[in-house]
């Protein structure tokens, strides 16, 4: 049954060439009548509903079947009207009844009407419609496949929906290519129309003179009643087929369906409505018209005009629903680039106080390249600045600083899948993503090696695979770990921030956040500033804990501390250096919360020889002391560390070096040039209550030391 069902169209189109030879009683005759009207029916009221012409793609064949089945049946009743005296069945004789209504002159001169209506405006339009819409779509195909071609060599799109547009375009032209054929199918059939109904009304009237007998005048009436309902019944399905062909080809320009364009359209248009109501209200001037029904219609456009003016006006939001638009009319941007382009660039940058504009250098800027841009574009789903939106909340919580507002542009200078950071202007990172991969980060020992792309996830270096979605729960199951590439790149933006927050902490910055604090402990700020603590003084020890690493989100308890070190303790403001100890020593239980596990922090030590060492190489210059350490100590001490380092791999902490609170600030700065993520803590900064767990130590190595190693 299935398969019976799988060829009925295949069975249509055979029965309907059987319809060309074998006879057919009326009663069938007029099931296949009654049949044709319907499906013709059917197709216009389709080709009204739908919103493009491709979403009935099969109209051409379909236009082929139908005038095959209409072709058959006029070839039935031409054989019925021929051999049974005039007569092929019931719905023929009422439409010829209906039509003549006993005039044969006024029925023939009806139904050429509809015939020549059908020929020659109809048919001939819709011809002339496919014939030009047909040879556009061929002209405009190479641009279009540059246009796709451009879109996802510049990101917009990706392969599926490039090959998808390419799909459709090819449809396009082909359908429109069928539906220029099709229109000659349509022209021909009225044609055929003309010539059957010339054959049943002469054909039949010479056969009924001879054969029946009767008068000239009866055959006449009855032969002109049966030519006459056949062509009817052949010729409205042919007419609902035409205005379906002129439908389909003239939807090109359309954005819904042929109901919902009128309304809109007609309903966003209320002046014009008006004056078509006035003007048809002024034609009761005319001597001899109606003036109820003038006046009914006129009354009734007036009063829909204004009842749809104020509609608009209460509810902006119509006028735009109605002409399909969001957002700002094309009308008024075009005013706005007409206005914008009246001053060349050479004339606006004429004046000196333009030209100021350009030196502008942004704090942090993102780049992208061009498939990269739907991950940014919020119209399109793009999430990257709600993501960015959400770690400004997280860092301002976590370090007390805001970060200033991202600055996120394309570039052509990139590769399509290629990003940029930017700091005040200049790059100092750069990664590059697979928008349709996952980044699998590779573990220690993975259980198996999962297919992928070779690459080094971006932010913290670690060897890894771009694998395909399918793969992601195969590549968790051996061990990897699977980060999507918009968490790739935020996680790469968040950490560039987080190593370059101390240059983004601008003077401005810096007095917001004391006035702030401003809010809610006047007294102290008003003590601390400017008579002891100057901003740009504030400004450096901000700034230098940033670098570090600590947060300074505690700056009442910064500032209290700064004034009680230059006050107590005759420290002077101009040590940095000692301002810095004592601050990271107030603020101790955030630092250990930082490095901190469990109630156990994991540091390397120094044994007190190198100690000894660092402290005997402290030099006293101009600006204070600074470390001038043998180069054979240095190197190894370098050394060690770098191996050292490698026993937190498997630790969720960074890297601490514990050393006195004498030499940290220098250890630090030597150490940051080679291994800047590694932390340097001094015991004063370590709560009481923190167990230290020592799982390296650095010594000062002898000559025999380094010989061995």
């Amino acid at each position: 049954m299935k398969k019976i069902l799988s060829y009925s169209v295949v069975l249509f189109v055979l029965t309907i060439v059987l319809l060309l030879i074998i006879p057919l009683p009326a009663g069938l005759v007029d099931v296949a009548i009654i049949l044709n009207m319907s499906l013709s029916m059917m197709i216009l009221v389709t080709t009204m509903t739908i919103r493009e012409p491709l979403e009935f793609s099969i109209f051409p064949s379909l236009l082929l079947i139908t005038t095959l089945f209409r072709l058959g049946i006029n070839v039935s009743t031409t054989r019925n009207i021929l051999t049974h005296g005039g007569s092929s069945g019931q719905v023929i004789q009422a439409f010829g009844d209906f039509v003549l209504r006993g005039n044969v002159v006024v029925g023939m001169i009806i139904f050429l009407i509809i015939v020549l209506m059908q020929f020659i405006v109809i048919t001939k339009g819709a011809e002339r419609v496919a014939e030009v819409a047909a040879r556009f779509n061929l002209d405009a195909m190479p641009g279009k496949q540059m246009a796709i071609d451009a879109d996802l060599s510049s990101g917009l799109i990706n392969e599926q929906e490039a090959k998808a547009r390419r799909a459709k375009v090819q449809k396009e032209a082909d359908f429109y290519g069928a539906m220029d054929g099709a229109t000659k199918i349509v022209k021909g059939d009225a044609v055929m129309s003309l010539i059957t109904t010339a054959v049943n009304l002469i054909g039949g009237s010479i056969i009924g003179i001879i054969q029946s007998g009767e008068s000239i005048t009866q055959v006449l009436n009855t032969y002109s009643i049966a030519t006459v309902g056949d062509g009817l019944v052949a010729q409205i399905p042919a007419l609902l087929i035409s205005t379906a062909t002129g439908m389909i080809v003239t939807r090109a320009v359309a954005d819904g369906s042929l109901n919902e364009d009128i309304s809109k359209q007609f309903l966003a248009q209320p002046t014009a409505i008006m004056i078509s109501g006035i003007a048809v209200s002024v034609m009761i001037l005319i001597p001899g018209m109606p003036v109820p029904q003038l006046i009914f219609v006129g009354a009734f456009l007036i009063i829909g005009g204004m009842y749809l003016s104020r509609r608009i006006k209460a509810e902006p939001a119509l006028l735009m629903a109605a002409a399909g638009e969001i957002g700002e009319s094309p009308e008024e941007a075009a005013r706005k680039e007409a206005a914008a382009a009246q001053v060349s660039e050479e004339e606006y940058y004429r004046d000196v106080d333009n030209v100021y504009s350009l030196l502008a250098v942004e704090a942090v800027e993102m780049e992208f390249g061009y498939s990269l841009i739907p991950m940014v574009d919020e119209s399109v789903g793009g999430k990257l600045i709600n993501r960015i939106v959400i770690f400004r909340r997280q860092y301002a919580q976590d370090m007390g600083f805001v970060v200033p507002s991202i600055r996120l542009r394309d570039s052509s200078a990139l590769n399509t899948n290629q990003y940029s950071i930017r700091i005040k202007g200049e790059e100092v990172a750069r990664g590059e993503i697979l928008t349709d991969y996952y980044l699998a980060l590779e573990p220690e020992n993975p259980e198996r090696e999962i297919d992928g792309i070779e690459t080094v996830e971006p932010a913290y270096g670690i060897p890894s695979r771009w694998i395909k979605p399918e793969d992601r729960e195969l590549a968790e199951l051996y061990g990897y770990t699977v980060i999507d590439p918009l968490s790739v790149m935020v996680t790469h933006l968040s950490e560039v921030i987080r190593q370059h927050s101390y240059e983004l902490l601008t003077r401005q910055e810096v007095v917001r956040l004391v006035e702030n604090l401003k809010k809610t402990s006047p007294e102290l700020v008003e003590e601390a500033f400017p008579n002891v603590i100057s901003y740009s003084l504030f400004q450096k020890l901000l700034a230098s804990l940033l670098k570090e690493g600590v947060p300074i989100r505690d700056l009442e308890t910064i500032i209290e501390t700064i004034m009680e070190t230059a006050t107590d303790t005759g420290v002077p403001l101009r040590d940095v250096d000692g301002l810095i100890e004592s601050i990271r020593t107030a603020l101790k239980r955030t630092i250990t919360r930082l490095y901190c596990e469990d109630g156990c922090m994991r540091v390397l030590t120094m044994d007190s020889a190198l100690e000894h060492a660092i402290v005997n190489s402290l030099s006293k210059g101009e600006r204070g002391f600074y470390l001038a350490l043998n180069p054979d100590v240095l190197q190894s001490l370098i050394r060690q560390i770098a191996s050292q380092i490698k026993k937190f791999n498997g630790i969720a902490q960074n890297p601490v070096l514990l050393t006195s609170q004498m030499i940290r600030i220098h250890v630090y700065r030597l150490i940051d040039q080679f291994y800047p993520n590694i932390r340097v803590l001094s015991f004063n900064e370590i709560s009481n209550n923190v167990q230290i767990q020592s799982i390296g130590s650095l010594v000062l190595e002898t000559a025999q030391q380094k010989e061995a190693g």
